[in-house]
């Protein structure tokens, strides 16, 4: 019973908010079982916005970001498409697609992603760059017990994880707010400048859970 418990420490590592400042979670193995799961109370929203960084060298398809409900799988999904070369966010499993992003391997790209439930639209902003609005779903909250993740990419509500979906890399600074940033935040966001951190996920102020092979580092930073 006390390797059981041992085991479940060192393989769930939970924590209460902590600020991450300066730190990025590192996925070292392809893997169908390695995530970092992102505590909540918040169950209902009728707009979203999620930003992060990423730095990777996969050359297939992957999830960035993965929240689902009972629902919905895809209730907030930003997804890699490789062989189209799209980013594709999935709004209550309706997706939209981007293309023509330089998706460089190996470099940091800051990612946000907003939705408005009124209206239906979505935007991609990428490395700064906007993109256009697209319409997903309107006038439907995401609503229920949500799941979070990095690192897997949900096919059923908190699992469905598909190895060859699976995150590879290192990821920083996620930030989710329950409405859409304005273009000035984000820019802000963007620049690592002074921005309002977000009010459902706030990486100062994170709480998370590390499940099997994921690290906690600190930030790779260039020397000049």
């Amino acid at each position: 019973m006390k390797v059981l418990l041992l085991l479940l420490m060192i393989t769930a590592c939970a924590g209460n908010s902590k600020n991450l400042s300066g730190k990025m979670f590192t996925f070292p193995l392809e893997t169908n079982r390695a995530y970092v799961k992102f505590n909540t109370s918040r169950r209902d929203f009728d707009a979203i916005t999620v930003c992060l960084r990423s730095f990777t060298d996969l050359k297939r398809d992957h999830g960035l970001f993965s929240l689902s409900t009972p629902n919905n799988a895809n209730d907030f999904l930003i997804f890699w498409d490789n062989t189209n070369k799209e980013m594709e966010p999935h709004i209550k499993n309706k997706k939209v697609e981007y293309g023509g992003r330089d998706y460089k391997p190996n470099t940091w790209h800051s990612i946000c992603t907003t939705w408005d439930g009124t209206t239906g639209l979505t935007q991609l902003w990428f490395n700064g760059q906007p993109s256009i609005r697209k319409f997903t779903i309107s006038g439907s909250n995401i609503g229920g017990p949500v799941n979070i993740i990095v690192g897997q990419e949900q096919d059923s509500h908190g699992g469905g994880f598909d190895l060859k979906q699976s995150f590879v890399g290192m990821m920083s600074d996620v930030h989710m707010w329950d409405y859409v940033l304005s273009a000035c935040e984000i820019q802000n966001y963007v620049d690592e400048r002074n921005f309002t951190p977000g009010n459902v996920l706030n990486w100062r102020a994170l709480d998370y859970q590390i499940i099997d092979k994921v690290l906690l580092e600190n930030k790779v930073t260039v020397c000049y």
